[in-house]
């Protein structure tokens, strides 16, 4: 018994799990032996820093997503690619529009969610190994905080050239990002300071996700301001052409590639 969590498919445990509860479709975690557990995503901090948050929002129908989303959507255009696809929430709804979609994720649990609740075109995988599947896509959708999957200045620059590869003439990539140089709270600040001595970015998160048994390897995930998103664009095919700030510390950056 180490205490050390298993290796494991944390992200579609957990959805499938959240999906049950919400459905009441499959086995359901259980407290008490009768009434169903929350179902909570544990994020843990390389310096010690645990979080929890609720799932539900994965499953949320487009009443209930943020303004944010709604823009984003709106703005796409040919065919998309769903970066992230995780329980389908986007990729259902565009589908409902006539839109066509395809949800990419490396979770194979929350692909069986997915595909259970209607998104037909699912594929399992990271961005640069679907490059070899020959796929082409007029917009790029990396909601859901999923500018985080830039990682940082060593990432950055291979999925911005990953993109550009599965990308149409004029395509776009609409990606949601959070500023998080706002708070004062010396947990966040000191922990900004502490990246930049490491020579990171102040915001570049080093995480793994808990649930139940299962845990992640640790992992990069990016949360940048507007100016450091734009500096890790420079030099690549793509340029930051938009930048919906309405809803501050959330942002919606829109890049266009250049060719």
């Amino acid at each position: 018994m180490s205490g050390e969590p298993t290796i494991g498919d944390v992200f579609g445990e957990m959805i499938r799990d959240a999906y049950a509860v919400s459905t009441g479709i499959g086995p359901r975690p259980l407290v008490g032996g009768r009434l169903p557990r929350p179902v909570i995503e544990i994020i843990e901090r390389d310096d010690g820093l645990v979080n929890g948050a609720p799932t539900e929002h994965y499953l949320d129908p487009p009443e209930r997503w943020q303004a944010y989303d709604h823009r984003a959507v709106d703005r796409v255009h040919g065919q998309v690619l769903d970066i992230g696809v995780g329980a389908g929430r986007i990729a259902l709804h565009l589908q409902e529009r006539g839109v066509p979609v395809t949800g990419l994720d490396t979770s194979a649990g929350a692909l069986r969610v997915s595909r259970h609740r209607g998104v037909r075109d699912l594929v399992l995988g990271t961005v640069d190994e679907h490059v070899a599947d020959g796929r082409r896509y007029d917009t790029f959708l990396l909601l859901g905080n999923n500018l985080g999957l830039f990682e940082g200045r060593e990432r950055a620059p291979a999925l911005l050239a990953a993109l550009a590869a599965l990308a149409r003439p004029g395509a776009q990539v609409i990606a949601h990002g959070t500023d998080p140089y706002g708070t004062t709270d010396p947990v966040h600040t000191g922990y900004h300071e502490l990246n930049r001595r490491r020579g990171r970015l102040g915001g570049q998160l080093r995480l793994r996700l808990r649930y139940r048994l299962l845990g992640t390897e640790w992992f990069d995930y990016l949360v940048c301001s507007v100016e450091e998103f734009a500096e890790l664009v420079e030099g690549s095919p793509w340029r930051l052409a938009d930048v919906d700030t309405h809803d501050h510390p959330y942002y919606l950056a829109t890049l266009r590639l250049k060719r």
